[in-house]
């Protein structure tokens, strides 16, 4: 059976089908579940997220002209209700911090070197502990560093695609990005020195490009 693009469903719902809407969600409950449990790591958060998306989602279709693509529109949606959530939290910083407060620091102030564990083996990076770790570095971030390195190294994202989704500009994904990462490297630099897989590049931090 052919499948309807997300253009003629989209046009489907706004003529009043709502089986389309149930298509279109069908389409992408998962992809918004799985982004709304990395952005808020909770299964409940995500859930609550996924709902109140799909329900802006069907609010805002008459009003939705295709400027851009309908997937780019859904997970703007999804990643400002996840950014929401996150602001309300007691617990999260509020706004962007320095990128060196996310990195580990010596006695005297200074950013020490790091191992650079972007090389490790791809099974190395995707097991159960390393993906907790990972995960748990992530939440430290606050949410638009967490944010732009969920949608472009984790779900995929080009940096237009990111940029859109975000409300950002392309060079605004580049930058957040490259400190997302040398943050998180920071983080788990010593994690994976101590697992000692292989023999890790040392390098000062900020060098990368």
């Amino acid at each position: 059976m052919l499948e309807l693009s997300d253009q003629i469903l989209v046009a489907k719902v706004k003529s009043g089908d709502y089986q389309a809407f149930e298509s279109l969600v069908n389409r992408y409950e998962s992809k918004v579940y799985h982004l709304a449990l990395r952005m808020l790591r909770n299964p409940q958060d995500a859930e609550d997220a996924l709902q109140e998306t799909f329900l802006q989602v069907y609010r805002g279709l008459p009003g939705f002209e295709g400027r851009s693509a309908f997937s780019t529109w859904l997970f703007r949606l999804a990643t400002n209700t996840c950014l929401m959530k996150i602001r309300h939290r007691a617990t999260e910083p509020p706004k962007l911090l320095p990128l060196e407060d996310y990195l580990p620091r010596q006695e005297h102030g200074e950013v020490p070197q790091m191992v650079d564990w972007t090389d490790r083996p791809e099974e190395a990076l995707l097991s159960k502990e390393s993906r907790e770790k990972m995960m748990e570095a992530l939440e430290k971030l606050p949410p638009e560093y967490r944010a732009v390195f969920i949608l472009r190294d984790m779900e995929g994202f080009s940096n237009a695609e990111t940029g859109e989704s975000l409300g950002i500009s392309v060079a605004a994904v580049k930058s957040r990005l490259h400190r997302a990462r040398l943050a998180l490297r920071g983080m788990l630099s010593e994690y994976f020195e101590r697992r000692g897989e292989g023999e890790p590049r040392v390098q000062e931090s900020g060098l990368e490009a």
